[in-house]
């Protein structure tokens, strides 16, 4: 059996949990997410049924346009603003996890870059790793 996947926001005031298995693991350089991680990408673990990861505290949420044109759903802690995950519109069962939020931040391992085509010369990624111009299809 392999180990559960948990983390939350800096200061604890939210937590979660999963014994599911990430589809899909990334690192992003969409502008989105370079302006909520404030560097060069964020780094994410997408699961494939919300309703297996069990989130405690409140957070708080705001809605944009993402760079596909779909709606996403970030959520953040209220007191530390610490990203803990986020949802989409157009795919209400996934679930992403900040992988910066795990309380095992090794666990993630990342299979490919996502808007490759909105990265920095400054945020180098890992050679190795498929890059997509956008979001593969």
């Amino acid at each position: 059996m392999s180990k559960p996947y948990t983390g939350g926001c800096a200061c604890g005031a939210v937590r979660y949990h999963t014994d599911s298995q990430p589809v899909f693991q990334n690192h992003c350089q969409c502008r989105d997410c370079q302006f909520r991680s404030g560097a060069g990408h964020g780094s994410y673990l997408t699961f494939p049924d919300r309703g297996e990861v069990t989130m405690s505290g409140d957070v708080s949420s705001w809605r944009l346009k993402g760079d596909s044109g779909g709606e996403k759903i970030q959520s953040f802690c209220p007191t530390c603003g610490t990203t803990v995950h986020l949802t989409f519109a157009d795919m209400p069962d996934l679930m992403v996890i900040a992988a910066g939020s795990l309380d095992d931040p090794g666990q993630f391992e990342p299979q490919v870059i996502t808007y490759a085509s909105r990265g920095h010369a400054w945020d180098r990624m890992d050679p190795a790793l498929q890059a997509f111009a956008q979001m593969p299809g």
